[in-house]
């Protein structure tokens, strides 16, 4: 039997539960799947079907065979960590590459170190993380969606990545924008090109929205990475507009959208408290920033999540909650 811990009081009570709160993401993270779906097809249902059945029997099969415990797949974790997987992969990926993905983030990144609420990095990313370094070839596969009414699809590199490469020929940002066709409106509506997830900017902030709204999350975290973002790129912009991308590009293009609203946000892998959330954010978007301006990877926001998820103990060692009853 497990050894049961009893805290001092006062003890506070509410019916909120695990389950609840991991439902409430699933349902915050439809209008990005179902875009997904959209705009990708039977390529992507596969993918989210894959990811999402594999997280859930990969945790199963730990907890009641090797853990010898309860089955944990009731608290909805599972369906999180797949879905979130899913979003952060090419809709062409193979169903085996998903799998191993899959069998990483639960194996892994969640269940070595216990289960939920006891694994240091978010499991989604540490998946996603193995097979972009794994499967390069498979994991900066795109498929560009033709328009946010179409459904054809042709392949090409996204607008990170389209933007990096021509700075290494030495060709200029706004020529590169031109070029290329990139409109904000394309990026806000119908992201060109990316993760599954990505495909719409619209559909990530609708479920961050309703996130807010039932009080699963506070806007702290995300907000102060949007806010980063959009504060040292505009210092360097307005350096040197030639060779680096405006606040409003880096606000709209890659996973920095579903990262800061879904995965930074995460209870077990963020800070607990406000004053630690936001130098959380702030370092999340700062070194996102640096990648993405000078490091070999087009985009950063994974490796940004990653490493400041190691920084979480001592955040929370140097910023506490105010304890109950105090002023």
């Amino acid at each position: 039997m497990d050894k049961i811990l009893v805290s001092p009081n006062p003890h506070l009570h509410s019916k909120t539960t695990t389950a609840v709160l991991m439902r409430d993401v699933v349902i915050a993270l439809l209008p990005a799947v179902l875009v997904s779906v959209f705009f990708y097809g039977w390529k992507e249902l596969l993918v989210l079907a894959v990811s999402v059945l594999s997280c859930v029997l990969i945790e199963y099969l730990i907890t009641r065979y090797c853990l010898k415990k309860a089955s944990t797949i009731g608290d909805w974790s599972a369906i999180v960590t797949g879905i979130l997987l899913a979003l952060n992969l090419p809709a062409t990926t193979p169903w085996w590459v998903v799998f191993l993905g899959a069998l990483v983030a639960i194996g892994v990144a969640k269940m070595t170190f216990g289960g939920l609420g006891q694994n240091v990095f978010n499991p989604a990313l540490v998946g996603r993380v193995f097979l972009l370094i794994s499967f390069p070839t498979y994991m900066t596969h795109w498929e560009i969606p033709q328009g946010f009414f179409g459904v054809d699809a042709v392949s090409g590199a996204t607008p990170l990545g389209a933007i990096k490469e021509g700075l290494l020929q030495g060709a200029t940002v706004p020529d590169l924008m031109a070029q290329h066709g990139y409109s904000y409106s394309q990026m806000l509506f119908a992201n060109i090109g990316g993760s599954a997830g990505e495909a719409c900017a619209i559909a990530i902030l609708l479920g961050f929205g309703y996130l807010l709204i039932r009080k699963v999350i506070k806007p702290w975290i995300t907000l102060s990475i949007l806010g980063t973002v959009a504060l040292v790129s505009c210092i360097f912009w307005m350096a040197d507009p030639a060779q680096f991308t405006d606040p409003l590009f880096n606000l709209l293009t890659g996973g920095l959208l579903l990262g800061s609203c879904f995965m930074a946000t995460d209870y077990v892998t963020s800070p607990m408290s406000t004053k630690g959330g936001i130098v959380y954010g702030i370092g999340i978007g700062f070194i996102t920033l640096m990648i993405r301006y000078f490091g070999s990877y087009p985009e950063g926001m994974s490796f940004a999540i990653l490493i400041m998820n190691s920084t979480v103990p001592l955040l929370n060692n140097w910023f506490h909650q105010k304890k109950y009853g105090r002023a």
